[in-house]
């Protein structure tokens, strides 16, 4: 689904960067220029970086538990 329509930026691409280890907002931002015009995505964007983020901390913890 189109999560920024001023920049055409869909969540497919925003999970594929999440994916590649893009974990912010600013950085979604810098990357596809979303919420950068009228900032209705930003709510989507967030949710999917914080998404992002707490798979990042859980595969940490769980990196810290077989080491």
């Amino acid at each position: 689904m189109i999560v920024c329509v001023c920049k055409r930026v869909s969540d497919r691409q925003l999970r594929a960067l999440a994916r590649d280890g893009v974990t912010s907002v600013c950085e979604m931002q810098l990357e596809t220029g979303c919420g950068t015009c009228c900032g209705k995505c930003l709510p989507m964007v967030r949710e999917i970086a914080d998404e992002a983020q707490q798979r990042e901390m859980a595969g940490f913890g769980m990196g810290m538990l077989a080491a």
